[in-house]
């Protein structure tokens, strides 16, 4: 049975991670990177795809933990079970490795005797390898082509081979301990050093409460910043600072739908909110990382600037189904890699621009050449900023004169223009990006407007809203004040509203994106659409929202992409950055006075 999304919580090591269901069982793994095959695909399959539970022996299949929470201003997760015949805990968590990948799982009896018991099910390459699986020194390890993994416990306990199947069966009394630990390495390699997971814990925690404690976020909702904060830094790949989307591929915006996309890559689209969320807090080493990958993501011809890379950089992200797995719910095709990474999405070289700009103004060490580059994406968008694109949502469907993308080609000229009024000897012509930043606004106001609705559309001559043009205030286009602003946000609260959230766009009728089917409330936006009430004036309003948002998350504080409202499930990939991105924005912004948000225009 399909565990509902919000059922799961995440563990990593700032490399890769994994989801922990509220059975106990870890149903998606991706080992050694956040892009690699999963080890454990259950999620997106069947449990013969790949999974390890841990729960009471007899828990029936589904059933859930009493509760569960993570240690405070950490990433590692403790789940109580309450049995008749006792109570016992479970601690999942990933160390920081030194060099090989390790999870670990350790279960502690806290009152009476209970009976445990682990079922492992191995199955490389997204669940479609099963391993060939043997003994050694006392420990399993289990070998297909180029994964290997290492199995055992501490004590070791009684475990044997059934079914493909690696099950552990051991009683527990009160104070009893039993540490269990798995271990990825290449396959042609030795086995890796083993690692003690007592003391492993110590260290996880020390590190993850040093880390906590740099956050300079103080108001009203410290614990639900600070949460996004941690899942944030989670989804970041510490070798190369890249942050990905989210850490699944292929959970769905509709239940049954085709609408299932890989996540585990470094959006452009991301950047500057989330360099102003890393800095608004105090985050700024992860802020100076994250800028570095974005300097060396983008390097080269501006013509071939992407709108995602994977986590090191890489540009080759090619899509494919995997045919083996059922989907989510039924949910398919499940996709690996990303079409969209070859599409024109004119929108990214504001963002990046905007970055570098947002970097600079904030303090951060100045890169060299960071100048240059954005010298070259600026002459590659003053030739091509008329053309049409596929927007920010990344439609499949015709290219249009999408009006997000043209404000952000504003940002850019506008960010030029401020750069060189700040600092007149750096290189760069400032009447002309004056005189750029003034036709892309002019060109803005009279195509993408339309007066009769008081709104600002989805494209030039549509009729169709988007959620995207709730940033024009933000990214300072046109002040909070400006009739157009109110009209627009009001209009999309009206027209794109879905129990109080709101969707990206409409997907009623002929969809703009080429795709069948609906999807569920985008969180990001919803937190936009709260920003947006807050900086025109509106701040009761805006606050309801944003404690409504909150309620959104689930048990241990994590969101989605989207939410359905009517049937209260928590839809595509999990945890997503950008709606705890737009989380820490908002809590921000909601301590700020009318019309002032963060990061675009501070």
């Amino acid at each position: 049975m399909t565990q509902p999304i919000e059922d799961y919580a995440l563990i990593g090591d700032l490399m890769t991670s994994g989801l922990v269901g509220r059975d106990g069982s870890i149903d998606w793994l991706c080992l050694p990177r956040f892009d690699s095959a999963a080890c454990f695909a259950a999620l997106l399959g069947e449990k013969d795809n790949g999974h390890w539970r841990i729960a009471p022996e007899g828990a029936a299949d589904g059933e859930r933990c009493t509760r569960r929470a993570y240690i405070d201003g950490s990433l590692v997760l403790e789940s109580l079970w309450e049995t008749e015949d006792g109570t016992i805990k479970v601690v999942d968590f990933m160390p920081q490795r030194d060099t090989a990948p390790d999870v670990m799982r350790i279960v502690e009896c806290l009152s009476g005797e209970v009976t445990v018991r682990s079922t492992l099910r191995l199955r490389f390459d997204y669940g479609h390898v099963v391993p060939w699986v043997r003994r050694s020194a006392g420990d399993r390890v289990a070998v297909a082509g180029p994964d290997s993994i290492w199995f055992r416990s501490e004590p070791a306990v009684r475990t044997w081979g059934e079914q493909n199947t690696t099950l552990s069966e051991f009683t527990v009394s009160a104070g009893d301990k039993v540490a269990f630990v798995l271990t990825w390495h290449p396959s042609h390699e030795p086995r890796p050093e083993q690692v003690d997971p007592y003391q492993a814990l110590e260290h996880a925690l020390v590190d993850w409460a040093q880390w906590s404690a740099q956050c300079t976020y103080e108001g009203p909702y410290k614990e639900a910043v600070t949460r996004s904060l941690i899942t944030l830094k989670a989804l970041t790949y510490a070798p190369t600072g890249g942050i990905v989307a989210a850490a699944t591929t292929s959970l769905p915006e509709e239940l049954g739908g085709v609408r299932n996309w890989d996540y585990r890559y470094c959006w452009l689209r991301d950047s500057t909110l989330t360099l102003g969320s890393l800095i608004a807090t105090g985050f700024k080493d992860e802020a100076r990382e994250w800028r570095r990958w974005l300097l060396r993501a983008v390097a080269g011809d501006p013509a071939d600037l992407q709108i995602m890379y994977g986590i090191a950089g890489e540009r080759r992200i090619p899509e494919f189904d995997l045919p083996w797995l059922r989907g989510y719910a039924e949910s398919a095709p499940v996709r690996v890699g990303n079409a969209a990474v070859d599409q024109l999405q004119l929108d990214v070289y504001g963002e990046v621009i905007d970055s570098l700009y947002l970097a600079r103004s904030t303090g951060l060490a100045k890169e060299a050449h960071a100048w240059q580059i954005q010298l070259a994406l600026l002459d590659f968008l003053e030739k091509n900023w008329r053309r049409p694109d596929e927007g920010l949502w990344e439609v499949r469907g015709p290219r249009r004169h999408f009006t997000h993308s043209k404000v952000m080609a504003w940002v850019a000229a506008d960010r030029a223009v401020r750069t060189l009024e700040a600092d007149p000897s750096m290189p760069g012509d400032l009447e002309r990006w004056r005189t750029i930043r003034d036709e892309v606004h002019a060109d803005v106001c009279e195509k993408a407007f339309d007066p009769e609705r008081n709104t600002f559309t989805q494209y030039y001559g549509s009729r169709e809203l988007d959620a995207a043009t709730l940033l024009i205030p933000r990214v300072g286009f046109l002040p909070p004040d400006d009739p157009r602003v109110v009209g627009t946000v009001d209009a999309v609260r009206e027209e794109l509203g879905r129990s109080g959230l709101v969707r990206r766009y409409s997907t009623e009728g002929p969809s703009v994106d080429g795709l069948p089917g609906d999807e569920g409330a985008f969180l990001a936006c919803s937190f936009w659409l709260a920003d947006a009430l807050h900086m025109t004036g509106r701040g009761k309003e805006a606050r309801q929202l944003f404690e409504m948002l909150l309620s959104v998350r689930n048990d241990v504080g994590l969101l989605a992409e989207e939410y359905d409202p009517v049937a209260g499930r928590q839809l595509g990939n999990f945890p997503q950055a950008f709606s705890h991105v737009g989380l820490v924005n908002t809590a921000i912004t909601m301590g700020r006075g009318p019309g002032v948000g963060v990061g675009l225009t501070d």
